[in-house]
């Protein structure tokens, strides 16, 4: 016989207390529901609708699994429309929960970002391409990257911090310090995101108008041993040559490009192929040193909560409207 929670009898079999682990989940108690009357109401509204809120799980589950499938096969078979889609719910989506909210700080920055980058993007889809651009959207989605990396660092250290209780060496509250931890880390995550996703579209475009790259196809201009297929300009500084300002860098298909241009492509703009033959790149090769490694991993993290931030909200609103036609509470 399964044994159903109450407020009045704390210590319940395993049904209860998944049940109260998912109303705190569904209804958000412990940052929506302030006092413990509200709690008591709640708990008292919600009693013996255990075999409900089991289904309520199932279906929220069942819904994950398929949508992640779904998203997968999309992904593989029609990339570029899943991350176009992909991009603006990362970009709209957060906007009507900080109005909502009235989140003026993260909206200030929001609005910031948003200005730099479609000025960025506006210079990179223009045709001819001038010589200066592609160095600009590099330097300003790096910018962007290595800021975001070390908010998200600072982010992770703040709560690590907090949780070993180093919080109060310096007398500072937990719920201040884990604040600062949080927001740290969502704003480098989310960010890096962003920044790293508007710089492969920059790529695609700068590539595609310079004529050294195709996304299907052929290039439609043959690449000299003294030109850089990323930007388009010539490579001064001779290959095992120590330069003043960059160096030049050989890829093990014999293509040769400014170091800081096919590190922007392939580490900022995310592709891992050779943006003229379309060779595989061996990245580890590329990035030796162990501190930059941590650059390639922390990009695999921003992959994974792309799916978070701009996913998550639709699977959960499609449960609360399959719940609501089922008539489930």
């Amino acid at each position: 016989m399964l044994g159903c929670w109450s407020p009045e009898s704390p210590t319940g079999l395993p049904w209860g207390f998944l049940t109260q682990s998912f109303l705190k989940m569904m209804h958000g108690n412990g940052l929506i529901c302030g006092s413990s009357l509200q709690q008591e109401r709640m708990y008292k509204t919600h009693r013996g609708h255990e075999s409900m809120h089991v289904e309520m799980v199932l279906v929220f589950l069942c819904a994950l699994v398929i949508a992640q499938v779904v998203l997968v096969r999309w992904r593989q078979r029609h990339g570029r429309s899943y991350n176009l889609v992909t991009l603006l719910q990362m970009w709209v989506v957060p906007l009507y929960f900080t109005l909502k909210l009235h989140w003026w700080r993260f909206l200030s920055v929001w609005g910031t970002f948003s200005v730099v980058t479609s000025y960025t993007l506006f210079r990179a889809t223009r045709k001819p391409l001038s010589g200066r651009t592609p160095r600009l959207v590099y330097k300003w989605f790096l910018l962007i990257y290595k800021l975001s990396y070390a908010f998200g660092v600072v982010g992770y250290l703040a709560i690590m911090f907090t949780m070993c209780g180093f919080h109060l060496v310096f007398k500072i509250k937990a719920r201040d310090s884990l604040d600062f931890g949080i927001l740290s880390l969502f704003y480098g995550l989310y960010y890096g995101v962003m920044g790293r996703d508007f710089a492969e579209i920059c790529s695609d475009y700068m590539a595609s108008t310079i004529g050294f790259h195709s996304v299907s196809g052929m290039p439609t201009r043959s690449l000299s041993d003294e030109i850089c297929a990323v930007c388009g300009q010539k490579i001064i500084v001779e290959l095992n040559e120590e330069g003043l300002i960059e160096n030049t860098y050989q890829l093990s298909c014999s293509h040769v490009f400014h170091e800081f241009c096919i590190r922007g492509w392939c580490i900022v703009g995310k592709k891992q192929t050779c943006p003229y033959c379309k060779e595989k790149v061996d990245l580890k090769r590329m990035i030796s040193n162990p501190w930059e490694r941590t650059h390639f991993l922390y990009g695999q993290i921003l992959d994974w909560l792309r799916y978070l931030v701009a996913w998550q909200p639709v699977v959960i609103g499609i449960v609360q409207g399959i719940n609501y036609s089922l008539g489930l509470e």
